[in-house]
């Protein structure tokens, strides 16, 4: 049986998946993407300026501030789930 954190963590991924897909007009569908895929490069290809375009809708959507400079992007944007992991814990701040 599914904790009730790890549900919220699959609906926080499944959102922020469709917030990536609708901001950089992927065609792949938001459910398709694998939640431990690498975002950059490999898995969804994503590149530097893909990269910054999430980091400004998510930070639009949840208020959030990501800043360029951090040592913490490599985890943060390694997966959709590290991007919803990250987002989930600032939201409990």
């Amino acid at each position: 049986m599914q904790s009730a954190q790890a549900a919220a963590s699959t609906d926080l991924e499944r959102e922020i998946a469709g917030l990536v897909t609708e901001a950089l007009n992927l065609e792949v569908s938001a459910s398709d993407i694998d939640p431990e895929a690498p975002l950059y490069r490999d898995g969804l290809g994503l590149d530097s300026i893909d990269i910054l375009e999430i980091a400004l809708v998510v930070s639009k959507r949840y208020g959030i501030d990501i800043k360029a400079e951090s040592e913490e992007n490599h985890k943060i944007f390694r997966s959709l789930r590290g991007l919803a992991e990250f987002v989930a814990a600032q939201r409990t701040r």
